[in-house]
C-alpha cells in the first residue's frame, strides 16, 4: 500500500500506533504452553523413558547419533539382548546395555519383548536361585549363574517369573537386569 499520498498527520498516527502495537507484542508474556513431563518426547513414541526394550535382530547396528550419517560404533550380534532406552529422537532410540554402554538404534530393530539378565553380584561366583513359585520356600527348579539371559514372563513387583533354554521358575527381582525395582510386568 502506498502512503505517500496520505496527510502528514494521518501518516504520524499510524507510525505512532504501529510503534505501540510493535511495542506491545515484544514485551507481551509468552504463549502458554500446556506442561510435559521430564521424560516427554513429543518427536518419538510418546512411550515413558526410561523403559526396557530387547534386540530384535541379531546383527543390529549402535551408532554415534541419531542417523544414519553418524558411524557404526559396534554392532550387536545376538537377538533378545535386554537394553534400557533413555531418549528417543523422531525413529531412533537411544539405547544403553547392562555394561553401560550406550548408543543408537533405529527403532525397528528393537522389540517390547522384556527379557533379562541375571545380574552379577559382587561375588562372580554366586549362583542364583529360580524356586517352583514366588516364595523363598518353594521347591528349588535351578542355580542360574549371572549372565543368564531369559524371557521375562511376568513379574508381580518382588519376584518375576524367568524362562530361557532348560529352565522356567520364578526369581527375585531384584536379581535381574532389565526388570526395574517394583515393576509390575502382567
Amino acid at each position: 500500500m502506498m502512503l505517500a499520498h496520505l496527510p502528514n498527520r494521518f501518516m504520524r498516527a499510524m507510525v505512532v500506533q504501529i510503534a505501540v502495537l510493535l511495542a506491545a507484542v515484544m514485551t507481551a508474556a509468552p504463549v502458554a504452553r500446556p506442561a510435559h513431563a521430564a521424560n516427554d518426547q513429543s518427536d518419538g513414541s510418546g512411550l515413558p523413558l526410561p523403559r526396557f526394550a530387547s534386540l530384535k535382530s541379531d546383527h543390529v547396528n549402535v551408532r554415534g547419533g541419531p542417523n544414519k550419517d553418524h558411524e557404526v560404533a559396534w554392532v550387536y550380534t545376538r537377538s533378545a539382548l535386554p537394553v534400557e532406552i533413555t531418549a528417543e529422537f523422531e525413529n531412533w532410540r537411544r539405547i544403553r546395555d547392562r555394561d553401560g554402554t550406550e548408543g543408537w538404534v533405529y527403532h525397528t530393530l528393537l522389540s517390547g519383548k522384556r527379557t533379562a539378565y541375571v545380574a552379577r553380584t559382587k561375588t562372580q561366583t554366586d549362583f542364583v536361585p529360580l524356586y517352583e513359585s514366588a516364595d523363598r520356600m518353594s521347591a528349588l527348579r535351578a542355580m542360574l549363574e549371572p549372565g543368564v539371559l531369559g524371557v521375562i514372563k511376568r513379574c508381580n513387583g518382588q519376584w518375576c517369573r524367568f524362562a530361557g533354554n532348560g529352565f522356567d521358575g520364578w526369581i527375585e527381582q531384584g536379581r535381574l537386569w532389565g526388570v526395574y525395582p517394583n515393576e509390575k510386568i502382567e
